[in-house]
């Protein structure tokens, strides 16, 4: 064959695979924010009415606690738990016995931890296999809204990487064969709050970053081996927002989220590209990318959100090439919702919610309070046009995905979600303190 004809039979072959993949990512939910890391999918179609008695696909028991996001690629339903097991280690005190050493009188168990990665069948709930990654006691406590299993699994559509935080970092292939594992060292999280990063891939690079106490650190991994390409200490207090990696101005950036930078590494190299200041402390919410910007938010001890363009190098905090600022009505804990140039956010954790224009920062409407939703801690989902936002007392408040405030449905369970729901097809999944529901409009 002609060397001509040669590329270009090679050169259909990358492109057809590259749109095959791009596909399956966005008809899957690969990861903790979905196909494109800001909370919507443009495939799924999930109901509009549901309760314990109407619409409920199949609803299993989980063992253990996570307040993980379950991920979906095909026919997998893939979920992270850490289950308490009896055995204790006699030469640590019982949890009662010991001294309060922080704020939340948060206590290292003396119980070891089983931490189990599951494969259930999307269609029938039906466990396909279970695999206990490792087992062994905490090194420290978890706040009480906090678990040792609060970060979601990621996959490429090969392999599955589940990181416990301080317990490990384990890799499989779809079929539960475990690949590779990496301890990657303790983090002390201030006041024992907990972990809960999760982990990001892109390409053949997977991605973690840990905020904790001015300790922490990112650090890349060969996706296929586990073995570290690059890791950089960050000089940051505790924070939880996952990162966001995505192409742009000629690099692949890294934008992680943080109390005292927002900073964007390059993947390649772990080079600092640009830093922004402005964000509270405990940064949660993960980054969202709006074209040649990205908004990054928090809202503990007060509130912040800034627009920050892609564009730039060094530090440009407080620049007049930022986009907009806020100082109001941003979340705590759950991430905004991007969706078609709106930007949904609840008001710290509460029921309040605002919609700004992603591109002025200006008040789209509200704020306006969710009926029969007090507190939330998942983030919302968006799909066909309407928004899901899950509320820790079972209710989910859903709306129509206007520049208006259009409530349609307020739909109860009988459990409590801190997780926050993924989107698939028809599917719409709940992960609640004991159960899993997968929920589709019976038909």
């Amino acid at each position: 064959m002609p060397i001509k004809s040669a590329t270009m039979v090679l050169l259909f072959f990358l492109t057809s695979k590259a749109i095959a993949q791009d596909n399956s990512f966005a008809e899957n939910w690969h990861q903790w924010r979905g196909p494109n890391a800001n909370g919507v999918s443009m495939t799924a179609d999930p109901p509009v009415l549901w309760s314990e008695d109407k619409n409920i696909k199949w609803k299993v028991a989980i063992d253990g606690e996570g307040t993980s996001t379950p991920i979906i690629w095909g026919d997998k339903v893939f979920v992270l738990t850490a289950i308490k097991t009896d055995e204790k280690d006699p030469s640590i005190p019982d949890p009662k016995d010991q001294p309060k050493t922080n704020f939340f009188d948060i206590k290292r168990p003396n119980n070891k931890h089983a931490f189990v990665v599951l494969c259930l069948d999307r269609n029938t709930g039906k466990e396909i296999w279970r695999d206990t990654a490792i087992t062994k006691i905490p090194h420290e406590g978890a706040h009480n809204d906090n678990d040792f299993a609060s970060a979601s699994p990621t996959t490429d559509g090969e392999r599955l990487y589940c990181w416990f935080g301080s317990a490990g970092l384990f890799c499989y292939d779809l079929n539960g064969k475990k690949l590779w594992e990496r301890e990657l060292g303790e983090a002390r999280v201030g006041s024992s709050l907990g972990e809960g990063c999760s982990p990001v891939i892109h390409k053949d690079k997977l991605v973690i970053v840990r905020d904790h106490s001015h300790k922490g650190s990112i650090e890349v991994l060969n996706a296929a081996t586990g073995e570290t390409l690059w890791r950089k200490t960050r000089d940051e207090d505790n924070a939880w927002a996952t990162p966001l990696v995505l192409e742009h101005s000629g690099r692949t950036q890294v934008i992680t989220a943080a109390s005292d930078f927002v900073r964007s590494y390059d993947l390649d190299s772990g080079e600092i590209i640009w830093q922004c200041s402005g964000l509270t402390g405990n940064v949660t919410p993960c980054p969202v990318v709006d074209g040649d910007f990205v908004i990054c938010m928090s809202g503990y001890q007060g509130h912040a959100a800034v627009a920050i363009p892609l564009t730039e190098t060094g530090n440009i905090s407080g620049s007049e090439k930022l986009r907009w600022t806020t100082d109001r009505g941003t979340p705590y804990i759950p991430s905004p919702l991007l969706y078609d140039g709106l930007l949904y956010i609840n008001q710290s954790n509460q029921g309040i919610l605002r919609c700004l224009d992603s591109k002025t920062g200006e008040v789209v409407f509200g704020p306006e309070r969710l009926n029969g939703v007090s507190n939330i801690y998942a983030s919302p989902v968006g799909a066909a046009q309407r928004v899901y936002i899950p509320g820790r007392d079972g209710a989910t408040f859903v709306l129509k995905h206007s520049g208006t405030f259009e409530p349609i449905a307020t739909n109860q369970l009988d459990e409590r979600f801190n997780a926050s729901p993924a989107v698939v097809g028809r599917n719409l999944f709940l992960r609640g303190e004991q159960h899993l529901y997968c929920i589709e409009e019976s038909r």
